[in-house]
């Protein structure tokens, strides 16, 4: 799909214009800063962009806002004492620093023992943690892919977990593909059925008007309740959202 992406100022906005090959505006805005982004048809001048986002001030200012009321954790250092979340619960870590294959497991339903060769730096313990988080997930998609995939007549041909600054899921729908962003494990089960269904829905329809929010009250009726949990649990030092 060709595009063309540049910025434009919108009553001290600044606001990230990316042109397609599409029909329609889709205006987002996202964490933790309250950046804008407007997806618009090729041949859009950028005065009828501009005149499309004061339109819409008033919605973008309440997003914002949001964004900035919402809990964030501070930057992990991944060092002993620190809270790390799992399936929406708070943990306190515990470091245990010896010369044997570096591990993570649960302790006492109140700590994370993260067990690490001396001198392991940061980054290699932030890894280890993310490997652990990431084989989580992977251990309960396939469940929750069974389960939803018959309910909701679509199947899909792969998915995958993968770091996403934007998005807690993505789907390619030509493809049938799903992403699911890794952050999933620390919030609650839930959340990451809740973003399951969100996509597989978006393989009846692409996007989130009417027809698609009837569909997730048919296939999941206290989807709302899921989508709010998810934007009032904290969010982690980068930056996620859906």
């Amino acid at each position: 799909m060709s595009t063309d992406s540049r910025y434009l100022e919108v009553s001290g906005l600044s606001v990230e214009i990316v042109r397609k090959k599409i029909k329609n505006f889709h205006l987002a805005v996202y964490p933790p800063d309250g950046m804008v982004r407007v997806a618009v048809p090729l041949q859009t001048t950028n005065e009828n962009v501009r005149l499309a986002i004061i339109s819409r001030l008033g919605w973008i200012k309440r997003k914002q806002a949001e964004f900035e009321r919402q809990p964030r954790q501070s930057e992990r250092k991944f060092v002993a004492g620190e809270s790390h979340y799992f399936q929406g619960r708070r943990y306190i870590l515990e470091v245990s620093e010896r010369s044997e294959k570096p591990s993570v497991k649960l302790k006492n339903n109140s700590k994370i023992l993260l067990s690490v060769r001396p001198d392991t730096p940061k980054e290699a313990r932030a890894k280890i943690m993310a490997d652990w988080y990431r084989g989580h997930l992977r251990q309960q998609v396939p469940a929750l892919l069974e389960k939803w995939q018959p309910v909701i007549g679509k199947e899909v041909s792969s998915w995958r977990i993968q770091k996403m600054k934007t998005k807690w899921g993505s789907c390619n729908i030509p493809e049938k593909r799903i992403l699911l962003n890794l952050e999933l494990a620390k919030k609650s089960p839930e959340c990451l059925e809740y973003i399951l269904v969100h996509e597989l829905v978006h393989l009846h329809e692409r996007h989130h008007n009417e027809r698609f929010r009837v569909l997730m009250d048919q296939y999941m009726p206290k989807w709302r309740s899921c989508r709010d949990l998810l934007k009032n649990e904290p969010l982690a030092y980068e930056h996620w959202i859906y």
